[in-house]
C-alpha cells in the first residue's frame, strides 16, 4: 500500500511537470507547491470538462458576459481604489497565495475569496461586489495592478480546481505588457477578457509606459460528473477559504494565511542559513525531503 501511494504521488508529480510545453527546472519542480498538490490536481485534470489547453474561449462561460458588459463600471471602482491606495501588497505577510508576487510591484484588492468575508469590498466597491456575487461560478476576484517595470516570474498555481479570468480595466493597450501561458503570449486590452488554465507555467511583464489594472477572477473548473463537481466545490470551500487574506482590518484572515505569517518569520532564518553556506543549505534541504519520504514509508 505504501509503495502504491508513493507510486501515485510520483506519477502525479511527473504529470504536472510534463504537462504543457514549458516546464520548471526539475529540481525546482520537486520542491514547488504544485508537487505537493499534484495528486489532487491529477484528479482535477482527469475529470475536467474543458480542453487541456493553455487558453480557453471566454465564450464557453456565458455566465461571465455581464462582467464585460459592465467593465466601465468595474473600472471606475478600481480606479477609485487605486487613487485611495487600497490596491496594495499585504501589510503583515499574511497572504499565502500571492506573497511572492509583491516583491516585483504586483498589488491587489480582494473583492471575493471563496467563502471568506471581506466587508471592505462590499463597502468600497458595492457595484462590482454585487455583480460578482450574482455569478456563482466566480469563486474569487480581485483588482490586480502590475506597475511599470513590474513582473511575475514563471510559476504555476497550486490548485487546479479553478480557471483564471482576466478582464482589462485600465491597461497600457500595448504588447509590451503581457502574460505568457505555456509559451503563448496575450496582451491585455481595456474591456477585453481572456481565460486561461493557471496550472500551466505562466509569467507576466509590464515594460510599457503605464500601469496595468485588471479584474482577476478564479472561475470554478467545470467537471464531467456531478460528484466530481461537488468534490471540487467542497475543496474550494474548505481548502481555499483557509488561504483568505484581508484588505483592511475586519476582513477575514484564513487559518493557512495565519500560519504563513509564522512560516514567513521562520523563512527569514532559512534565508540567513542559505546566505551563510549554500552547500550546507542544499544538503539539509535534500535530507529533509528524504526524511519525509522515509517517515511516510515506515509509518
Amino acid at each position: 500500500m505504501k509503495w502504491a501511494l508513493l507510486g501515485i504521488f510520483v506519477f502525479s508529480v511527473l504529470h504536472i511537470h510534463f504537462r504543457g510545453k514549458v516546464r520548471l527546472p526539475f529540481r525546482r519542480q520537486i520542491f514547488d507547491h504544485s508537487s505537493f498538490m499534484a495528486p489532487l490536481n491529477l484528479f482535477m485534470h482527469t475529470f475536467s470538462k474543458v480542453p487541456a489547453t493553455p487558453y480557453l474561449s471566454v465564450d464557453q462561460f456565458p455566465e461571465l458576459a455581464p462582467l464585460q458588459q459592465n467593465w466601465q463600471i468595474i473600472r471606475d471602482e478600481a480606479l477609485r481604489m487605486q487613487e485611495m491606495k487600497k490596491i496594495k501588497a499585504a501589510e503583515k505577510n499574511n497572504d499565502v497565495g500571492f506573497n511572492s508576487f509583491f516583491k516585483y510591484g504586483w498589488k491587489r484588492f480582494y473583492l471575493k475569496w471563496y467563502d471568506a468575508n471581506h466587508p471592505s469590498a462590499q463597502q468600497m466597491c458595492p457595484q462590482t461586489y454585487a455583480l460578482l456575487q450574482s455569478i456563482p461560478s466566480i469563486k474569487a476576484a480581485m483588482f490586480a495592478e502590475l506597475p511599470q517595470g513590474g513582473k511575475l516570474n514563471p510559476h504555476r498555481d497550486p490548485f487546479a480546481g479553478s480557471l483564471r479570468y482576466h478582464l482589462g480595466l485600465q491597461t497600457p493597450n500595448d504588447d509590451r505588457c503581457f502574460i505568457d501561458v505555456d509559451g503563448e503570449r496575450h496582451s491585455w486590452r481595456d474591456g477585453q477578457a481572456v481565460m486561461f488554465d493557471e496550472t500551466y507555467i505562466h509569467w507576466a511583464r509590464n515594460d510599457a509606459d503605464s500601469d496595468r489594472i485588471i479584474l482577476f477572477c478564479d472561475i470554478e473548473r467545470p467537471m464531467r460528473y456531478r460528484w466530481a463537481q461537488a468534490l471540487n466545490r467542497w475543496l474550494g470551500r474548505n481548502l481555499m477559504t483557509a488561504a483568505a487574506s484581508p484588505n483592511e482590518l475586519g476582513d477575514q484572515v484564513g487559518g493557512v494565511s495565519k500560519l504563513f505569517q509564522i512560516s514567513w518569520t521562520m523563512g527569514q532564518y532559512r534565508r540567513r542559513f542559505k546566505a551563510w553556506n549554500k552547500t550546507a543549505y542544499q544538503v539539509t534541504r535534500v535530507a529533509l525531503v528524504v526524511g519525509v519520504v522515509a517517515l511516510i514509508y515506515f509509518i
